[in-house]
């Protein structure tokens, strides 16, 4: 158990939009977190997350733009990175923050396929530190109660999942690596829709067996409509639907039906409903409240709670996404995952 009286002294490896939005948040929990270094080599990326420590009076902290120059001069300075970064990045710079002796967060997708994810647990495993997948799901009280309550049992056994998520993402990531395959690995459904692979994942708690999947360009290099049918090793059957060519809108919607009730969440945990057998309507479950995935990280670093996302749920949906390519590539012929 880690000593939680010390802040934690942190890289962010990664100052683009999505990490000032994760730094707004680690800003607010500075009792606990120092945030010692930052490794941005984009000049203006790490000019406007400077901007968001002037917003509360504090200093900036360094810049150091090469990833291996900042593990081999400052890694004893450091207990964490959190890794937000273009997916394509993810494996290599996850391994060698966990082999400089790093605990890591890591941005999602955890990695572009099953070997890649293979890889880091093995590295995990090697060098004794911890990793964490930062997906809002996963790490949300929404989805760790409902984890809960299909576990116990007390809902009967799941047999369907429907997922569906929808976002105006084509038009919103033209011109950006997002829309670059050799960087992001894939389009809207490995994207915005990978929390949803991944809540999906996380819900089933089992692997994927078989899948048919169908994808549509929509005239861009990578995905941006997805339709998944898949099947569990349980039996129990997930329907996937993804579109990001829509209206300006981001939402999603989850069901998850079983023999003595019904939940209703998001692919990002951002409700948590259930109706139980006899009962007229959803409802809406309590569960407490979260500052987001760094504080669930930390909870998770002080032995307080078990890791929420390891990367073994990264694993099961790199599965299924390879799955999901696999069949997409062969016009929806159903694969097996080997899983």
């Amino acid at each position: 158990m880690i000593n939680g009286n010390q802040p934690v002294r942190i890289a962010m490896v990664g100052c683009g939009g999505m990490a000032r939005n994760h730094t707004r948040r680690i800003l607010q929990q500075q009792d606990t977190t120092q945030i010692c270094f930052a490794c941005e080599p984009s000049g203006q990326a790490y000019e406007a997350f400077c901007e968001l420590f002037a917003e509360v009076g504090l200093e900036p902290p360094p810049n150091v733009p090469d990833l291996e120059q900042l593990l081999q001069d400052h890694a004893d300075e450091l207990d964490a990175a959190f890794i937000i970064t273009p997916h394509a990045f993810h494996h290599d710079q996850a391994r060698a923050c966990l082999e400089a002796g790093l605990d890591v967060l890591l941005e999602k997708p955890m990695v572009l396929n099953a070997q890649e994810a293979e890889s880091l647990i093995q590295v995990r495993d090697r060098t004794g530190r911890l990793l964490v997948v930062s997906f809002n799901g996963s790490l949300s009280p929404q989805i760790r109660t409902a984890v809960q309550l299909l576990r116990s049992g007390e809902l009967g056994q799941i047999l369907n999942i429907h997922a569906v998520a929808w976002q105006s993402w084509k038009a919103g990531t033209t011109g950006t690596w997002r829309q670059n395959p050799a960087l992001a690995g894939g389009g809207f459904l490995f994207d915005t829709g990978a929390h949803m692979l991944n809540t999906v994942a996380d819900l089933a708690g089992e692997d994927f067996v078989e899948v048919a999947a169908w994808l549509d360009n929509r005239g861009t290099p990578v995905d941006i409509l997805g339709t998944v049918m898949a099947r569990t090793r349980s039996g129990a059957f997930v329907t996937l639907s993804a579109c990001g060519d829509t209206i300006k809108s981001c939402a999603s919607d989850v069901r998850v039906f079983c023999t003595q009730g019904i939940l209703q969440t998001g692919i990002w945990g951002e409700r948590l409903l259930l109706q139980r057998s006899g009962e007229a309507d959803l409802s809406p479950v309590p569960v407490p409240p979260s500052l987001g995935q760094w504080e669930q990280f930390l909870r998770v670093r002080r032995g307080e709670m078990a890791n929420p996302c390891p990367p073994e749920v990264g694993l099961r949906m790199a599965r299924l996404w390879d799955a999901i390519q696999a069949s997409a590539a062969q016009g929806g012929v159903p694969v097996q995952t080997g899983a």
